[in-house]
């Protein structure tokens, strides 16, 4: 099975970085076409496929990954439209905010089986949080979708309108992630911890506190409660960040971005 990532930017560009790294497919197998020449060298280094040509990415894969910023994919879609084959082929687009019904109506009978999904950059250290929206597609292309990405990371099926929210709580939310890590750093630093090191603690404190929620299955409320003693520093800490809005202003930054 070959696969074609058209668009290799910041997220597209990671995607393949996870292609490359997993099982799914050989180097050879992979097309990656982006019209910088910078991006197709850096590739072309790894052993994979590389053009500037859409269509001809488009033409010689079972599988076509439209990874471009959202104003710029009818554009492309219309481009690779007259290479696609409806009967043969799998069309994954990673955009937000683009409609299936839209693409359906710029591709009209030219429409492979279609997928919406979202990533985020994670993809790049197989350690992504994907939504994958089937749109007119069969179960067992549905599971080869998610065995693609489930190895890049993990992946939830859901619907259309739920792609907004898992946008904005996984895709941008590893960028308030690391606004937290940023601002723990800085914290760190001037409670006298060089720079490099305050990072490296807030890092690992968060990796810890990932892999105790997923190893005991509590509630984040639960693993705060065995930290709090009465009357002692982590409660009075925690108390700070709520008096300065902390739950107030993730929840409304995420709303913000779901709109």
């Amino acid at each position: 099975m070959k696969i074609a990532v058209i668009g290799a930017g910041a997220m597209g560009g990671a995607t393949v970085e996870g292609l490359i790294k997993g099982q799914q497919f050989k180097n050879e197998d992979i097309t990656v076409s982006d019209p910088s020449q910078q991006v197709v060298d850096k590739f072309a280094k790894t052993g994979v496929s590389v053009t500037t040509d859409n269509k001809l990415a488009a033409a010689s894969a079972d599988i076509v990954c439209v990874v471009v910023k959202p104003w710029l994919v009818e554009r492309v879609l219309k481009d690779i439209k007259p290479e696609l084959n409806p009967k043969k082929q799998i069309l994954i687009v990673i955009a937000a905010g683009v409609k299936s019904e839209n693409i359906q109506e710029w591709l009209g009978e030219q429409c492979p089986s279609l997928f919406l999904a979202i990533p985020n950059i994670a993809i790049a250290e197989m350690a992504s949080m994907t939504f994958i929206v089937p749109v007119n597609a069969s179960e067992n292309e549905t599971q080869t979708v998610v065995r693609i990405f489930d190895e890049m990371g993990h992946t939830l099926i859901t619907d259309e309108q739920h792609l907004a929210a898992g946008t904005t709580l996984a895709s941008c939310g590893i960028a308030y992630a690391m606004r937290y890590i940023r601002a723990a750093s800085e914290g760190g630093v001037e409670l006298g911890f060089k720079a490099d090191d305050a990072k490296k603690i807030v890092m690992q404190t968060m990796k810890g506190a990932v892999e105790l929620l997923e190893a005991s299955g509590m509630h984040p409320e639960q693993a705060i409660d065995l930290v709090t003693t009465p009357g002692g520093v982590t409660i009075k800490g925690l108390n700070e960040m709520e008096h300065a809005g902390f739950t107030s202003a993730v929840i409304r930054g995420l709303k913000a971005g779901a709109k």
